[in-house]
């Protein structure tokens, strides 16, 4: 049972909704003919119409799927009287440190976040790796947005991240808070093994950097990402914006056809956003362990003459779904999927007739 109040909470459902609404952002006027990132006007009107998302779901009932993903011992507080995204809380709960990493390098992982959704996942990730990788060990701390206002937080996350291996960041759009990220990010960018941003504001969407790929290459001529924008576009008039999001849907599929050799970099991305969308222990275990044995030098090093981990492709959860708090499959897209499991499978084990038992909507 969660225990944050209702108004600061948002499921995962919407939050890839409004993931994918940020990285569309605005017309194509807001994407320059050689870089994905956005222009500022062009993105804070999207983010405003993303926070009107965000607000209907304060006043919408709290699903049992949010409960469910949101930390049970998450102990955020609410400031201004449920004033939603603005919390009072402490980093150092979502802090893991492995207890026996034993010769295993450590990777240490910073993340900033929006809102406390990520912090069970995230958590669950972490310490499945550490358990059960025989290449690496997992260290990780996260911090909501807004407790970067503290200075005594902030100098704690200027630390930590001096310390990291990888930096992950998601819908960053308070421009004194982008700031502030930029401030501590920018200048260690270099000696940091990957930088994974995901939809933010333009100058901190600039620190991405995962290998070759930074976010000046995603729009580039000679991109292959690119390339499949402009064929979409001819195909279908797709603008830009639809065919980035026509290419995260089919992303399994269509990375299977980019060349290795040149979009390796681009590819690997392209997944962690997947894998970030989707939102669970497994797709975010994923993400790091992918991340971790293809750019952390230590773990690198202690991986040579050893089998690569192949990972799980992203999961994702459906715009639209049912979900229930027994069944075996994380939701169902469809009635007719969820009746086959509902009548068959579990009214019998319940031991409900269904043709007695009345139906409740």
């Amino acid at each position: 049972v969660s225990k944050a109040p209702q108004s600061n909470t948002t499921t995962m459902v919407s939050f890839k909704f409004a993931a994918a609404a940020l990285l569309s952002a605005g017309a194509a006027t807001a994407f320059t003919a050689s870089s994905f990132v956005t222009n500022k006007a062009a993105l804070q009107r999207s983010a405003v119409a993303t926070n009107a998302l965000y607000q209907q779901q304060k006043t919408a009932a709290s699903s049992s799927l949010n409960m469910v993903l949101k930390d049970p011992t998450d102990t955020d507080v609410a400031i201004g009287g449920g004033g939603g995204m603005f919390t009072a809380s402490n980093s150092e709960n979502r802090r893991v440190v492995p207890e026996n990493a034993g010769d295993r390098p450590v990777m240490k992982v910073v993340y900033v976040v929006l809102e406390s959704q990520y912090q069970s996942s995230m958590t669950g990730a972490v310490k499945r790796i550490n358990a059960g990788s025989e290449n690496m060990a997992v260290e990780c701390v996260g911090y909501l947005l807004e407790e970067l206002r503290d200075d005594a937080t902030f100098e704690q996350f200027k630390k930590d991240v001096e310390e990291a291996n990888i930096f992950i960041g998601s819908l960053i759009f308070v421009q004194e808070l982008a700031e502030k990220v930029t401030e501590v990010v920018k200048p260690l960018r270099d000696q940091l093994d990957a930088v994974l941003v995901f939809p933010s504001m333009p100058e901190v969407m600039r620190l991405n950097k995962v290998g070759s790929f930074t976010m000046k290459n995603l729009g580039q001529s000679k991109s292959v990402v690119a390339d499949f924008m402009k064929k979409k576009k001819q195909d279908d008039g797709s603008s830009f914006e639809e065919g980035m999001l026509k290419l995260l849907r089919t992303l399994p599929k269509v990375l299977k056809f980019l060349p290795s050799d040149k979009a390796a970099d681009a590819r690997t991305f392209m997944m962690s956003f997947q894998y970030w969308l989707g939102g669970s222990p497994e797709n975010l275990e994923s993400l790091l362990l992918m991340v971790g044995q293809d750019y952390v030098g230590p773990v690198k090093e202690s991986m040579e003459g050893k089998e690569r981990v192949v990972t799980e492709e992203p999961v994702l959860l459906p715009d639209k779904a049912i979900w229930h708090p027994v069944a075996p499959s994380i939701v169902f897209e469809n009635n007719q999927q969820y009746f086959e499991w509902y009548n068959k499978e579990f009214c019998p084990d319940a031991g409900i007739d269904i043709k007695d038992a009345p139906t409740v909507g």
